[in-house]
């Protein structure tokens, strides 16, 4: 049941990873947060620490890809959790036998699970790698992890039901939206993961028990 969630979430989001639209091929970020996705007023840029300010254009790319990868793992730990609590002794998988808090799921799974998780973290990493970052024997050494320059961070070119926009600015209104709900989720799953250890109780528990 968790998969399947996690087929539904990456299908709702195509668009997140697909090719940029043609009028906007430059990918390079500025070291300023000013017109970046991502902003909404009336807060804007937030960045209390002024790591943009610190920062070259090449290290904001790599502060984007990382967040960006960050808030969509967080996207999917989120429903993982609603849906894996939910369906609990319900599931088809693993002989319903998974119960108890999301955090203790993990340790639940049989062995022969851990080669494919894997397999499939690794060939995701691999594929996101060579999509996007210069090949280490061509990277400076004072320059380790260096992004393409044509590469838009998070552009994986996967958008298999067409759903990203035409239109530059309705694509950056969308890049927004991902960027803004991946910051919700990060802040959702650290609260869903330390409220499970504190009490030993389950998210879905909570909310039932609240209502």
């Amino acid at each position: 049941m968790k998969f399947a969630a996690v087929l539904a979430l990456f299908a709702a989001s195509a668009s997140a990873f697909s090719p940029m639209p043609a009028n906007k091929a430059s990918s390079a970020l500025s070291a300023s947060l000013d017109g970046l996705p991502g902003a909404l007023a009336p807060v804007g840029a937030f960045d209390p620490l002024g790591l943009a300010e610190k920062a070259t254009d090449a290290t904001l790319q790599r502060y984007r890809e990382a967040e960006l990868a960050h808030g969509r793992v967080a996207m999917l730990a989120v429903v993982g959790f609603l849906v894996g609590e939910k369906v609990e002794g319900s599931s088809f998988l693993f002989d319903a036998q998974i119960s108890g808090p999301a955090i203790t799921h993990i340790t639940q799974v049989p062995d022969g699970f851990w080669p494919v998780i894997i397999a499939f973290i690794g060939a995701y990493e691999a594929s996101r790698a060579e999509a996007g970052w210069v090949d280490p024997a061509d990277c400076p050494v004072d320059q380790p992890g260096m992004l393409k320059e044509d590469y838009l961070p998070g552009d994986l070119k996967f958008d298999p039901f067409g759903l990203m926009p035409e239109e530059a600015e309705e694509f950056e209104i969308m890049q927004t939206k991902e960027l803004q709900n991946g910051r919700l989720a990060m802040i959702a799953a650290a609260g869903f993961l330390a409220q499970e250890a504190v009490d030993g109780k389950g998210i879905i528990e909570h909310f039932t028990a609240s209502a």
